[in-house]
This record gives structure tokens, sequence and C-alpha cells, in this order.
């Protein structure tokens, strides 16, 4: 969720650090759409798939970030927050990178 944030400065986020724990997220009544920053792995997969079908039926909208690395820190670090910011743009909804990302 750091490397997210020094994109999405702006954004409200939360860190679950298990998929138990993102089992366990509350999802806030007025919420319209939800970003689920996904882990490359088996139980990230899970976790997020689970996740969004909560979301969906309490008629949020789901969209999950990818990272080309399996990790978003990987990422960073690897392509610079240059590409880091290019591949985030094309993964949001239309205007919510204006609205939440720092000055480029």
């Amino acid at each position: 969720m750091l490397s997210l944030r020094c994109i999405m400065t702006t954004l409200p986020m939360t860190a679950a650090l298990s998929a138990t724990h993102l089992a366990a997220l509350q999802l806030p009544p007025a919420l319209r759409r939800l970003y689920i920053a996904r882990d490359g792995d088996t139980a990230g997969e899970i976790a997020t798939a689970r996740l969004a079908d909560r979301a969906r039926d309490a008629g949020i909208e789901a969209l999950v970030l990818s990272s080309r690395c399996g990790d978003f820190n990987d990422d960073l670090r690897r392509f610079g927050i240059d590409s880091f910011r290019a591949d985030l743009r094309t993964q949001l909804a239309p205007g919510d990178f204006s609205r939440f990302a720092f000055a480029e």
C-alpha cells in the first residue's frame, strides 16, 4: 500500500496483512467504488475474488489493481515512479487518477 500511496496520495486506503484480515474488512455503507490491490500469489488471488464478490453483492463497484511483478513495491523499484504511475493510470476508473494522484 505504501507504493500505491506514493502515487495516489489522497485516495483513502487500508492495508490487510493477510487474507483473514481482508475477509474481516467492513465495507462502509456509503462506498461506491473499491480498488483492490491484488497480490500475485494464490492466496492473494483468492482473497481478492472473495472481497470483490462481497463488494459487488453490496452494490459496490470493485476494480482490481494488478502489478507487473506480482508486488507493487517491486514494480516501483524495478520500473521507476513514472512507469509505475503510467501502469496505475490505465487501471483506474476514468477521472480517478486526476482526482487522487499526486501531480506529475
